[in-house]
């Protein structure tokens, strides 16, 4: 059951291309200009990729830490077959998810981490793509009371699907819903949750379900424009500096101060604390939004733009055989590991081969 995530997300690859692709077309035709550019969105892209990275040796911390949970301590074992178990499911996922999600804007070191999906000042399909290198470490946590009583394999599809959903949420052109927009987390619900005006803050954090963010205090509807990005924009496309920037800034700041216990609260206090304020700060140091704000865009001319689509191009395709590969030996039944533990060979023998093409497509990246 552990591998129905990375099938999923292969299977999902041309779906999301194809989706992208339209989005492109319907934009020009309806705004008369791209909503995409290429620096921002082959960064977005990129940034994905660089996400999922870590699992070509290691399983998923999530799914790892669940089941470890489920064996030793669950409470009781509800029917993977049973309508009520799926649906129950679907809502537990998203509760947590909920909670996954406002803790990463409230405290600072998780803030680092999910500041990158935030760090893109568009909104399009390749933005939802943006994701971070680190969140995975601390996520898992959030969804072990899950173990307790839902079945690993069934976990395993709807932490997937609440990912895939919230896909499609991350646009312009799509404007309200309706009543929808009452229950499901929407295009314009999520279009607040990204922007950097003051009444776009920490609110939103919904997956699938808006409901939590109406219970919790936490909603705010699409009122002025919505200006995108972070509220002190980090103006670069260097993908290591987009993923990891924000870690070196609370470590420089943490050193600012004199005392262990504001050292500390640098990193598990909100991102707008400083000393003497509440535990999530304020809002009285971010710039005001005017609603002029014009993206970091550098130029770059046409046969630089066509060279790095090329690179990219052959980037995705060394990614894309690189997760097919590891795919087809998980659906195998991970012979290669077994092998390994029966002849008692060292596991990095195991490795060589995934290190070998990890280390291949990290050149592709930085060479």
């Amino acid at each position: 059951f552990v591998t129905v995530p990375n099938r999923d997300s292969l299977c999902a690859t041309p779906v999301f291309v194809g989706l992208m692709l339209l989005e492109l077309v319907v934009g020009v035709l309806k705004t008369g200009a791209s909503v995409v550019t290429v620096s921002d969105g082959l960064t977005s892209i990129s940034a994905g990729m660089i996400s999922r990275l870590p699992h070509l040796l290691v399983r998923g911390c999530e799914l790892t830490a669940y089941i470890y949970v489920w064996e030793r301590y669950r409470l009781v074992e509800l029917p993977w077959d049973s309508a009520w178990t799926w649906w129950f499911t679907l809502v537990g996922v998203d509760f947590c998810y909920y909670w996954v999600h406002r803790f990463a804007h409230e405290v600072a070191i998780l803030w680092a981490a999910h500041q990158v999906h935030h760090s893109s000042e568009y909104y399009n399909l390749t933005t939802a793509l943006r994701q971070s290198l680190t969140q995975q470490l601390s996520s898992w946590i959030f969804y072990l009371p899950m173990a307790l009583a839902v079945p690993p394999s069934l976990f395993a599809v709807h932490i997937q699907l609440n990912l895939l959903y919230q896909f499609w949420i991350h646009t312009e052109l799509i404007r309200d819903l309706g009543p929808l927009e009452w229950i499901f987390n929407t295009p314009k619900h999520h279009r607040v949750h990204h922007g950097r005006n003051l009444y776009c803050i920490d609110k939103n954090y919904g997956g699938i379900l808006i409901v939590w963010d109406r219970l919790f205090g936490t909603f705010a509807p699409e009122t002025d424009k919505v200006i995108y990005g972070l509220v002190f924009p980090i103006n670069t496309f260097e993908i290591l500096s987009v993923q990891l920037h924000y870690y070196l800034y609370l470590w420089e700041r943490s050193t600012t101060y004199k005392t262990i216990w504001d050292k500390l609260s640098t990193f598990i206090k909100g991102p707008s604390w400083t000393p003497g304020k509440s535990r999530l700060g304020d809002h009285a140091d971010i710039p005001k939004v005017t609603g002029q704000e014009v993206p970091h865009e550098p130029s770059w001319s046409l046969p630089l733009q066509v060279y790095v689509v090329l690179h990219f191009l052959l980037l995705l395709g060394t990614y894309h055989d690189l997760f097919e590969n590891k795919m087809v030996r998980t659906h195998q039944g991970e012979t290669r590991w077994s092998t390994a533990l029966n002849l008692r060979l060292p596991r990095v023998f195991v490795c060589q081969h995934y290190f070998t093409q990890l280390c291949s497509l990290l050149w592709l990246v930085y060479g």
